[in-house]
């Protein structure tokens, strides 16, 4: 496997993956305070437009990784600014047995 393929598939790993702890913990705990909305918003926006750009180039590995980027970040956002009593019913539909 060459360097760069090997590297792509890392970054790709890490992107994905980044946001998965933080989507967790606010499933668990409900508690989205120290989340900044506007910051949220910004990175929804830029993982839309780096998947459109994907689409454009029919660039798969640019389409996935954003994508599923895309999914997991809108998920911290729009968590954060559920109310609580929305934000307890969705957390407990990911997490039934807490």
């Amino acid at each position: 496997m060459q360097t760069v393929t090997l590297v792509g598939y890392l970054a790709t790993v890490c992107s994905m993956s980044s946001f998965t702890p933080q989507a967790w913990k606010i499933i668990r705990t409900r508690e989205t305070s120290g989340i900044s909305a506007p910051t949220y918003a910004i990175t929804v926006l830029g993982f839309a437009l780096w998947l459109a750009f994907g689409i454009m180039k029919a660039e798969w590995p640019i389409i996935i990784t954003n994508g599923v980027c895309l999914l997991l970040s809108a998920f911290i956002l729009t968590m954060t600014v559920l109310p609580q009593a929305e934000k307890e019913a969705v957390a407990k539909a990911f997490d039934p047995d807490d």
